[in-house]
């Protein structure tokens, strides 16, 4: 998976929420205003590093991506982990934790996610006899 600018990023959030688009309609979901020009030039970046893909109904070229949102979620976290965290996942989630204002519900349902995805290392304790 290839690394993504902001810019290439946007098209790639377009193209996973709305499938595939001609550049047109493409420029006219992007959140800021761009240019055209810069608008292909972005695609073809895009389409050289295979992550998007294109076909040709008639005169137009239709985009879609390629590569899935959840590779590229999962690749960049992996690079802010490294160069943020010194590669330590339990530091980012930290980091995270601290970072942000969760509710009581929400550090519930993470405990909960965290035992549900942690298999148990130490056998049940047994109930002592008298």
């Amino acid at each position: 998976m290839t690394r993504l600018t902001p810019g290439e990023l946007e098209i790639m959030r377009i193209l996973w929420e709305h499938g595939e688009l001609k550049p047109a309609e493409i420029l006219a979901r992007f959140p800021r205003r761009i240019a055209n020009p810069s608008l292909r030039s972005y695609l073809a970046i895009l389409l050289d590093k295979g992550d998007v893909a294109r076909r040709r109904i008639g005169k137009a070229y239709y985009y879609r991506a390629k590569t899935r949102r959840e590779s590229t979620f999962r690749a960049m976290l992996r690079d802010l982990t490294r160069v943020c965290c010194d590669g330590s996942v339990e530091n980012l989630l930290c980091q995270l934790i601290r970072s942000q204002k969760l509710s009581e519900a929400d550090l519930l349902e993470l405990k909960r996610l965290s035992e549900e995805s942690t298999p148990s290392t130490n056998p049940p304790e047994r109930e002592k006899s008298r």
